[in-house]
């Protein structure tokens, strides 16, 4: 079993996350906090996300079977190894919410947060389930999500697509938004940046995306564009997305945050231009329309032209 050591949560809490149970944990966003001081909400607000009530969540704390280059999470050797006993979604659930009401508490006093959001965040309505680690190896994720919902909240599962097992569970419960992390548009570039601990994850990420075009909540594919390694090859992209048929595709950039930055340049972030550019491409050979950006998280919005969405603007 993953064994959460006193160090190394003393490491992650200095980091801002809060460990929950055995195997999960919850960090605020920075864009709770954006919303809390009254500077905006982050670009999910195209989803309807309210960021101050947005918990930002993993239930596999330090457990991943890819070991990304852009990633800026800390990356220890033996990240992939098999569990023991797990916690139950209700018990991850409750301990997420007290720890994010516990990070949240001192804007209680802030004078830039409104009464009215500081107790709304003290009631979150959306779990983001991205956090850390790849949430799919977590045996229980079916009913992790379903009481989410249950509890009239939504939930948005961001996976790395290498576990089409669970992806096909997921059918009978469906995330309110299900992302598939798309890393490269040939299996060559997609196993030089996502460096995966699997043999077949190239693969399995092709029958993830198999199957995402049988789900009925919102779809979305996501590239993450790291400059000089992946942003090439539209066409390629184009064949996986149009296999996959999302509703919706984002294009949203590197930064060169974290613990990438041991294994990235600064030169690898590209600029907004460089996206629209390469989203203006990729519309061209998928027939999928650009619709909106967001020049603070530096991602472009695409959607199929079947799907309509009103489009939230920044706040």
């Amino acid at each position: 079993m993953t064994i959460i050591t006193p160090e190394f949560r003393k490491y992650i809490q200095k980091q801002g996350y809060r460990v929950v149970g055995n195997h999960s944990a919850v960090k605020v966003c920075h864009y709770t906090k954006s919303a809390l001081n009254n500077k905006g909400f982050c670009y999910k607000r195209w989803y309807g996300i309210q960021s101050h009530r947005c918990v930002q969540m993993t239930p596999t704390l330090q457990f991943c079977n890819f070991q990304c280059i852009f990633c800026w999470r800390h990356h220890e050797t033996d990240r992939f190894k098999t569990m023991g006993k797990w916690d139950k979604p209700e018990v991850i659930i409750d301990g997420c919410i007290n720890a994010q009401r516990e990070l949240l508490s001192g804007f209680g006093g802030n004078p830039n947060t409104s009464k009215e959001m500081f107790e709304e965040a003290m009631n979150p309505k959306h779990f983001a389930i991205s956090l850390d680690g790849e949430p799919t190896l977590y045996p229980m994720l079916p009913e992790l999500i379903s009481e989410i919902k249950k509890r009239k909240m939504t939930a948005f599962l961001v996976t790395n697509g290498s576990m089409p097992e669970m992806i096909e569970k997921l059918l009978k419960d469906q995330p309110t938004n299900l992302y598939i992390s798309l890393y490269g548009p040939d299996k060559e570039t997609f196993e030089k940046i996502s460096r995966p601990q699997i043999s077949d994850a190239w693969e399995r990420i092709n029958r993830s995306l198999e199957l995402l075009k049988k789900f009925d909540c919102n779809t979305v594919i996501r590239l993450t564009l790291v400059k000089g390694w992946n942003m090439k090859n539209p066409e390629g992209y184009a064949k996986l997305i149009l296999k996959a048929n999302p509703k919706f595709v984002e294009c949203k950039g590197y930064s060169w945050v974290g613990e990438s930055r041991e294994r990235l340049k600064e030169v690898n972030v590209p600029s907004m231009e460089d996206i629209r550019k390469f989203s203006v491409e990729l519309a061209k050979v998928t027939g999928y329309e650009i619709i909106d950006e967001d020049k603070r998280s530096r991602v472009v919005l695409m959607k199929r032209k079947d799907v309509n969405l009103k489009i939230r603007k920044q706040i």
